[in-house]
């Protein structure tokens, strides 16, 4: 944790905040997505292009030692979840219709 103005340390985000913010992001470039919860798993972020709903993806944030990252549902990473802006551009891209 990191202080914050007031000299106190600020909360730890959780997987499920990493998840929402990304999510945020994705529907401002105009993806759907849904946030599940299943019980006795990690929650994801399910992703839709509304343009072709088979175009989907469930994206998870795990921490490791190098601290949070968003991943693909395939284990492989997409960008450091302090960079929202670069994991939602790749995940559009990825869901792009070509």
């Amino acid at each position: 944790m990191t202080p914050d103005d007031t000299g106190t340390a600020a909360p730890a985000r959780t997987r499920i905040e990493y998840l929402e913010e990304l999510g945020d992001e994705l529907v401002q470039r105009g993806l759907r997505v849904r946030l599940t919860l299943p019980r006795g798993q990690s929650p994801s972020l399910h992703v839709m292009n509304p343009d072709a709903s088979a175009l989907t993806e469930n994206i998870l944030a795990e921490r490791g030692a190098d601290g949070w990252w968003y991943w693909w549902s395939w284990a492989e990473r997409i960008a450091p979840a302090d960079d929202v802006a670069a994991a939602a551009d790749r995940v559009a891209l990825v869901l792009a219709v070509h």
